[in-house]
């Protein structure tokens, strides 16, 4: 009777202690695996930053949203931007959001600009919502436009020519064309030494 009772306590422990190297081999195999990726969410995007040691020339490009805390000569585009406090951009600004603590001196088109914490701007800005704290600095001109990122279709030289034909002074500005007579000819005309 004493054999049959160790027996049993023996093969209780030996099925115990086999019951708990299996769990903790099943928790070993669960450990050892990687946790599942997760993708990233709007509100997990990172920002793109020139930081304020660093200073580009030529245009840069960003699909996502950027910050600027340093010196840039060219063109910037970016989906939301921040333009720190300190920054100095020379050049176009073309996003959605642009948010002004630095200083721009180019034309900027966004949708959402705002000016703020002393941020200036110096040029013209297209936009469809334009907010300046009173602190910051604007000298240019800015005009609403419905799609202010687009580049503009007609060049300079046509905007002014078609603002000529437009213009209230129109019927009293006639271009003159150069008369031809038939007696004049270029070969006629010697210059005097």
């Amino acid at each position: 009777m004493f054999k049959s009772k160790a027996s049993e306590k023996d093969q209780n422990a030996v099925t115990n202690v086999a019951e708990v190297m299996q769990r903790t081999m099943q928790h070993e195999n669960f450990v050892e695996q990687p946790p599942p990726r997760r993708e990233p969410t709007a509100d997990a995007v990172t920002r793109s930053c020139i930081g304020s040691g660093m200073s580009i020339v030529g245009n840069i490009e960003c699909n996502g949203p950027a910050q600027v805390f340093g010196h840039i000569k060219g063109e910037l585009r970016a989906s939301d931007l921040l333009i720190g406090d300190g920054a100095n951009i020379e050049g176009s600004v073309i996003a959605q959001d642009v948010t002004i603590c630095g200083s721009v001196k180019g034309t900027i088109r966004a949708v959402r600009v705002k000016l703020q914490n002393g941020g200036s701007v110096e040029g013209d800005i297209f936009h469809r919502s334009l907010s300046i704290d009173e602190n910051s600095l604007f000298e240019g001109s800015s005009r609403r436009v419905e799609n202010p990122t687009e580049a503009p279709l007609v060049d300079a030289k046509g905007l002014q020519e078609a603002d000529v034909r437009s213009s209230a002074l129109a019927p009293y500005l006639q271009r003159v064309e150069p008369s031809r007579s038939p007696e004049w000819s270029e070969s006629a005309v010697e210059p005097k030494h």
